[in-house]
């Protein structure tokens, strides 16, 4: 199960992630990020309470990343020792911002 918590301040939205981002609730977050890009210059995905995340959670930061590249930034903060060991083999650490 995945809680997504949206907040939009100006042209930045923070998604707030909470639970399992995996092939069942991939595309629920893919549908969240498409609805909610439009216009904006800034996403954050704030993944304090995120638990777990797999290959499916990470192709949706991927094509997150590649539409924030043609029109703003994109950052993921608050990631936790076991999600970022993931970004690391992934190769994912090189690719995102992560703060």
């Amino acid at each position: 199960m995945l809680k997504i918590n949206k907040t939009i301040e100006d042209k930045k939205v923070c998604l707030a992630l909470e639970g399992r981002l995996d092939t069942t609730t991939a595309p629920d977050l893919e549908k969240e990020v498409k609805s909610s890009l439009d216009g904006m210059t800034d996403l954050v995905f704030d993944m304090a309470k995120l638990e777990y995340i797999s290959s499916a959670g990470l192709r949706v930061l991927l094509t997150a990343q590649k539409i924030m590249n043609k029109q703003g930034t994109m950052e993921v903060i608050h990631v936790d020792d076991t999600i970022m060991e993931i970004f690391e083999v992934t190769g994912f650490s090189d690719i995102l911002t992560i703060c």
